[in-house]
């Protein structure tokens, strides 16, 4: 019964960290273009194979 009053406030501290990490984040405008990243890696592949062929 003693681990309880240990896992609790523990709980709680992860759970104040993880919406403070979430809210930093949205300040920070991490989540505006999630597409753009992923489709770039594509397209930056495709020109430089095209530059190698030239």
């Amino acid at each position: 019964m003693k681990i309880v009053i240990l896992l609790i406030p523990l709980a709680i501290l992860l759970v104040a960290g993880a919406i403070a990490a979430f809210i930093w984040a949205l300040r920070r405008n991490q989540f505006d273009d999630l597409d753009s990243p992923a489709w770039r890696v594509i397209f930056d592949d495709r020109e430089r194979r095209e530059d190698d062929h030239d």
